[in-house]
């Protein structure tokens, strides 16, 4: 049986180029790629392993995401946050926390080898 992730970013080109860079190697995956302002909390049922990605800090279209997560609990479930910059990562790092969504990798921050960092995040 296939697993499920889910990948979720803002509008900018920047995340979405990592977005698709990401769902080409998942293989084995079933891979859901939503922008954050269409998400519906009911899209994490199914997901295994989630994928976080925004352009800036504080983006208005997480704002829904960040509150749901504070709410529900997403326990040994893997994680990876991707962003621009460091402030932007530490935006998506800090609204995961409350879930116990497990995140196995540091930010990718658009530079460096993807797939070595995708593997991190699928490891357990």
């Amino acid at each position: 049986m296939e697993k499920t992730a889910i990948i979720v970013t803002d509008e900018a080109e920047s995340s979405r180029k990592i977005a698709k860079a990401i769902a080409a190697e998942l293989e084995g995956f079933n891979v859901i790629s939503v922008l954050a302002k269409d998400f519906a909390g009911t899209d994490l049922l199914p997901a295994a392993l989630c994928f976080f990605g925004a352009e800036n800090p504080e983006h208005p279209s997480f704002s829904y995401i960040f509150k749901m997560l504070q709410h529900i609990n997403l326990a040994d479930r893997s994680c990876g946050i991707f962003a621009n910059t460091e402030e932007a990562a530490q935006y998506l790092c800090s609204m995961v926390h409350d879930s116990e969504l497990a995140l196995r990798a540091d930010p990718f921050l658009g530079e460096g080898d993807i797939k070595a960092w995708i593997k991190k995040v699928i490891s357990k």
